[in-house]
């Protein structure tokens, strides 16, 4: 154990309670320490069902809460499907599994079913995890905490650092991790991004504590492990960058196509969509129409480098898109079904443009006071609902019941009310 691991074995670690840095800068006293290698070192990869078993019944035999990490290779592989799940846990040591030779890691789940698991921005890893198994029942996430406390910096090395004191090396963040084998230095990466997550929790457990936000985290906490899978997203081919370039309907059709094109090609061959054609000629092609794969190849993204073969798909997408009835096409913008975009609201309803402009204001003096980014406080989205169809009657009742109605937690029901009950009253008056 180096004297860095030493300091991070000491109950009070090097931090000043936790608090955020009123300066950004980092809370400890001293210079911050390089975290160089893991306290035990870089534990063997698990990639086969015998050690999984060992493992299992280290960490099932384990004491307190379970750091849990995962990598992805986004950028290089299609979906998010995890690569390597990194664990540790007391009296456990650290773990670090091949969820591709062990692709079933229900066992696993079952066995800390009822552990705090200590995740940074949860919701990240947990749909991956979810895919192998892995479903907390209950969690502590330390990015989120950290947004509570009003941390100007929430990125697990910024945490670290301000917390404990410890500088974390993040060069690896970015790399393919379905490369086989793991290189040593990816390994020692992974593992570090584990080794003082429990004693950040604890750290920031307190300082939520001081600052009477403790009872709030928790309820974040339990919504998001109570949380049902997101819904497929609907007509993702709407998200392609640089859509806002594309009104006409025929155009909208060639991105769609192109765009299924790319993802049913990306699929098969188990590779980012972005590697097999870019957002940038989708768009392209969509506006120019190319009527021929000569046309075609004369524009941006589909010059020299691909080959007539690839070509020709990409024209007969367009050429399909073309040949689409009136009726088959895509409707521009896609249905809405809250209130229109806030920049509208002036003209289709000026009442309610003012309660919306009065309930930012408030909602931002809140969130200020109690030191936290607004849209932890309350989604702007919850405020915009209330906003455009408040309460027939205005009082803390309606409103409260309006909040918990689009999914408010009860402490924003309690803080945000009073504060959306003078906005909107002030504006019914």
């Amino acid at each position: 154990m180096t004297d860095a691991h030493d300091t991070a074995a000491d109950s009070s670690l090097r931090t000043t309670g936790g608090a955020p840095p009123d300066d950004g800068g980092s809370s400890a006293t001293e210079a911050p320490i390089p975290l160089l290698e893991p306290r035990e070192g870089i534990p063997p990869v698990i990639a086969d069902e015998a050690a999984l078993a060992r493992v299992i019944a280290a960490f099932e035999a384990g004491s307190g809460p379970v750091a849990v990490d995962a990598e992805r290779a986004s950028g290089y592989r299609y979906g998010q499907r995890a690569y390597l799940v990194q664990l540790r846990r007391a009296g456990s040591g650290t773990a670090l599994i091949d969820p591709v030779a062990c692709p079933d890691l229900s066992a696993l789940g079952d066995a800390l079913s009822g552990v705090e698991w200590v995740l940074h921005a949860a919701t990240q890893d947990l749909p991956c995890l979810r895919e192998i198994g892995m479903v907390p029942t209950r969690l502590f996430d330390t990015e989120l905490a950290g947004r509570l406390a009003g941390f100007p910096r929430v990125g697990l090395g910024a945490m670290v650092e301000s917390v404990l004191g410890f500088v974390l090396e993040k060069g690896h963040s970015a790399v393919d991790w379905s490369t086989r084998p793991l290189p040593e230095p990816w390994l020692r990466y992974a593992a570090l991004d584990v080794e003082l997550l429990v004693d950040l929790r604890d750290a920031l457990e307190k300082e939520l504590d001081r600052q009477g936000k403790l009872e709030w985290a928790l309820q974040e906490f339990d919504a998001i492990a109570s949380a049902p899978p997101p819904e497929p997203r609907k007509d993702p081919w709407r998200r392609t960058s640089g859509m806002h370039k594309v009104r006409r309907r025929r155009q909208l059709a060639v991105v769609r196509e192109l765009w299924q094109t790319r993802d049913r090609i990306a699929q098969r061959r188990d590779v980012s969509p972005g590697k097999v054609l870019g957002d940038t000629a989708i768009v392209e092609a969509a506006l120019a129409l190319p009527a021929n794969v000569h046309a075609l190849a004369a524009l941006n993204g589909f010059g020299h480098r691909v080959g007539k073969r690839q070509l020709e798909q990409w024209q007969a997408a367009v050429d399909r898109a073309k040949a689409l009835s009136e009726a088959q096409l895509p409707q521009p913008g896609q249905p809405v079904t809250g209130p229109p975009p806030p920049r509208a609201w002036a003209e289709k309803d000026p009442a309610a443009a003012a309660r919306l402009s009065a309930a930012r204001a408030g909602v931002s003096a809140l969130a200020e006071q109690v030191n936290m980014p607004q849209e932890n406080l309350i989604t702007p989205d919850t405020v915009r609902r209330v906003c455009w169809e408040p309460p027939a009657v205005v009082d803390a009742e309606s409103v409260a019941a309006a909040l918990a109605g689009h999914g408010a937690r009860p402490w924003q029901v309690e803080q945000v009310t009073p504060v959306l009950v003078e906005a909107l009253s002030a504006k019914e008056a």
